[in-house]
């Protein structure tokens, strides 16, 4: 029959357990199918609220999105528990600045959400300003902020959050930074993304473990980013940077460098080498470490002009390049820096390059230096090495089969070798499957290293 609610009569923990297998359910809900009963129920259920309105769209679906939320909060305000709240918006008039500050309201007072992300965009260079009743808060625990100004005129009681996210800030000072950073007790990761301004960075919270910063930029060539964190143990800086320089992260276990120094053109070199160069003295006694392209085309670079890499207590390597021939002996001086690494792994995903070597040496210099020189090493503890991600045959990649040699022959304790590519069609599978009958008979100094193919 047409209708009839069959599932009502169930005990009312499977109804409940049944309601939150639905997910956001609003269109269930409000069909007038339900009986009151249920929708009394769904109520007290965990839900996710999540409005996204994609860029350009006419003048009539952006008053129909900002509608349609409106209508929806007015109906949820009496739900117990709104864990997620995301919004994704375009604004294009001031008009829509007061319906934003409502979501916010709804966030932060009425439905003291736990996740609550902002995601707005912009036009004619409005900037909507983070109203002043959200900066108290004591459920928060994840807060991503995209194109918002944060400016507190009192002190800031985020006592709950654990994760701050805070992407195309505008206007934040350093004043701001510390503001919220000090209303941050429980703050556990930080990601800053597209920063700008700020020149000091001094993160004095105890449980703060996680610093991400993306594409930092300064105007001011004499001006860098100084980042004092004494307690953070995870660090990332990717993107393209202006200067960036570590003065205190004494705690720091595991570091990620897939940043760009690009300050442009002619003798800048110095500036962008010389920011790298302070980078690796700063990370030398972290146990896990991850660089990006642009690293390591530079270290073949300083390699080449005779520069000394500091020694380090690294444990784990990982190196994200499909790199070319004149990598290798960047690589091979950082491994004779890293006497204690244990894993090695070489990433050959990313295919990002500035032609470094081409672009700062000569190729009759890069020739001598690499034919003659000599890189052994002793790799006493390197136990597990990895390539993954490999894109094409195996046996016209001179660069892989060559560090394969180099690694096989200094590294007297391996235990595994993993190669796992990636291929299209049938010809790469074959030539695959004859590199692995022809890998385990080059020369290798441990006897008990054994070799683990796969490809897709």
């Amino acid at each position: 029959m047409v209708g009839v609610d069959r599932l009502s009569d169930l005990p009312e923990p499977i109804l409940i357990h049944i309601l939150s297998m639905l997910g956001e359910g609003k269109e269930v809900v409000r069909s007038g199918v339900l009986s009151t009963r249920w929708r009394f129920l769904w109520m007290s259920v965990p839900v996710s609220l999540y409005y996204h309105l994609p860029v350009d769209q006419g003048e009539n679906e952006v008053h129909d999105f900002v509608t349609s939320i409106n209508r929806e909060l007015h109906y949820w305000r009496s739900c117990q528990k709104i864990r997620r709240f995301s919004v994704f918006f375009d604004i294009r008039e001031e008009k829509f600045v007061s319906d934003v500050d409502l979501w916010v309201y709804f966030a932060t007072k009425l439905a003291n959400v736990e996740d609550f992300t902002l995601g707005l965009f912009f036009m004619n260079d409005q900037i909507y300003e983070f109203p002043q009743f959200a900066y108290k808060n004591t459920s928060l625990r994840n807060l991503f902020l995209w194109f918002c100004q944060l400016n507190p005129s009192g002190s800031v009681n985020w006592s709950s959050l654990v994760s701050l996210s805070i992407m195309y800030p505008k206007n934040t000072t350093e004043g701001v930074m510390e503001k919220v950073l000090a209303g941050c007790p429980n703050l556990e990761c930080l990601r800053l993304h597209y920063l700008r301004g700020i020149h000091h960075l001094e993160i004095s919270n105890v449980k703060l473990r996680e610093l991400i910063i993306m594409d930092y930029k300064t105007d001011e060539s004499d001006i860098w980013l100084e980042i004092v964190a004494p307690y953070i143990q995870n660090l990332q800086l990717m993107g393209s940077c202006s200067e960036i320089r570590l003065r205190n992260v004494a705690s720091l276990v595991s570091a990620v460098l897939s940043l760009d120094f690009d300050f442009g053109d002619g003798d800048e070199w110095q500036k962008e080498s010389s920011c790298l160069k302070q980078l690796l003295h700063s990370v030398a006694r972290v146990e896990n470490l991850k660089l990006g392209p642009w690293c390591i085309e530079c270290l073949s670079i300083l390699e080449l002009k005779g520069w000394q890499l500091p020694p380090s207590s690294r444990k784990s390597l990982q190196l994200n390049r499909s790199f070319e021939q004149l990598d290798l002996p960047g690589i091979c001086r950082f491994l004779q820096s890293s006497s204690n690494i244990e894993t090695l792994v070489i990433d050959g995903f990313s295919h990002d390059t500035r032609d470094l070597l081409s672009k700062y040496t000569n190729e009759d210099e890069q020739r001598r230096r690499f034919e003659t020189h000599n890189y052994n090493c002793s790799l006493l503890h390197l136990k597990t090495i990895k390539f993954i991600n490999f894109l094409g045959p195996l046996r016209k990649n001179k660069a892989v089969l060559s560090s394969v040699k180099y690694l096989l022959k200094h590294a007297t304790v391996l235990e595994k070798f993993v190669i796992a590519g990636r291929y299209k069609g049938a010809a790469a599978s074959l030539d695959f499957v004859k590199m692995e009958l022809e890998f385990p008979r080059f020369p290798r100094s441990s006897p008990h290293a054994s070799f683990i193919f796969s490809y897709c």
